[in-house]
């Protein structure tokens, strides 16, 4: 068995959201049908959270690169590219190759293309570490 396709991974980053937000006694809710912005809605009794997963196997200069941006969705890129945007989602979760995982208010991230974890930058986001992506090169 080689890689894990991108679809895979990008639902094995959504259960592992799901399990931490549930772990930490959120309720949460799947949107009906695809929503660019955000992947999941996670409810703690007092305010709904709009919440964008990403994953990432790409792992340079001991940080996490992981990218934000989407091109084109499912179809061919058409040269149009999202940037990552607060005012689309509230919160930022991460699944990375080995396991680690970040949970980020979306206004802490400057907008752009991509952001680098595993530093000093973002660290106060970090969370219990979950199951690494199978088949995933780890650092």
């Amino acid at each position: 068995m080689g890689r894990i396709s991108p679809r895979r991974q990008g639902d094995l980053g959504e259960f592992s959201a799901i399990e931490w937000l549930w772990s930490q006694g959120y309720s949460v809710a799947l949107p009906v049908g695809h929503s660019p912005d955000h992947d999941l809605i996670a409810d703690d009794g007092e305010a709904l959270l709009r919440v964008q997963v990403k994953t990432t196997t790409r792992h340079r200069n001991r940080r996490w690169e992981v990218m934000l941006c989407t091109k084109g969705g499912n179809r061919s890129w058409n040269g149009v590219t999202s940037l990552f945007s607060a005012s689309r989602c509230d919160r930022l979760f991460v699944l990375v190759a080995d396991g680690r995982r970040w949970f980020i208010p979306a206004a802490a991230i400057p907008g752009g293309t991509g952001v680098a974890l595993g530093g000093p930058k973002y660290a106060e986001f970090e969370v219990e570490p979950g199951r690494p992506l199978p088949f995933a090169a780890t650092p």
